[in-house]
């Protein structure tokens, strides 16, 4: 998996927060465009069995945070990043692990977003996540602002 370092980085800050740790979250693909999260179903059930929507809607959130992070760092920019909203669907029940992936929405631009970071001291753009189910059908689909306010 390329880009090592910054995922190894990335992992360490999200085992450092409790909640997340006890999610059992795991780093599994990174492309530069992509965040690929994962979390055993057997630490995030719900009482019917399946994957609890808590969980579904973190582990979205903690992709999309993750890539605008890795980003951010990958442009040499310190930046404080904040979810400021976001709208979660269910779709259907997940009786497996969960997996998230997220992106840049298709309407927002890495090089704008960075531009007016560089700028401005702050900035914001938008990401799209979803969870797929094990026969290809989607169980979340999330969307999301994102914040980032420079450091120093």
């Amino acid at each position: 998996m390329p880009h090592t370092d910054a995922l190894a980085h990335l992992d360490a800050h999200y085992q450092s927060m409790p909640p997340v740790a006890a999610m059992h979250v795991a780093i599994v693909g990174y492309d530069g465009d992509r965040l690929r999260l994962s979390a055993p179903l057997a630490a995030n059930v719900n009482d019917k069995g399946c994957a609890f929507g808590g969980s579904l809607g973190s582990l979205m959130t903690l992709a999309a945070w993750g890539l605008v992070s890795l980003r951010l760092q990958k442009a040499g920019i310190a930046a404080d990043v904040y979810v400021a909203d976001s709208e979660i669907r269910y779709r259907a029940p997940l009786y497996a692990d969960l997996e998230a992936e997220a992106e840049l929405d298709v309407d927002a631009s890495w090089d704008d977003f960075l531009a007016t970071l560089r700028q401005r001291g702050r900035a914001r753009t938008y990401l799209v996540a979803r969870v797929p189910l094990p026969d290809g059908g989607v169980a979340a689909e999330f969307s999301a602002r994102y914040v980032a306010f420079a450091k120093g």
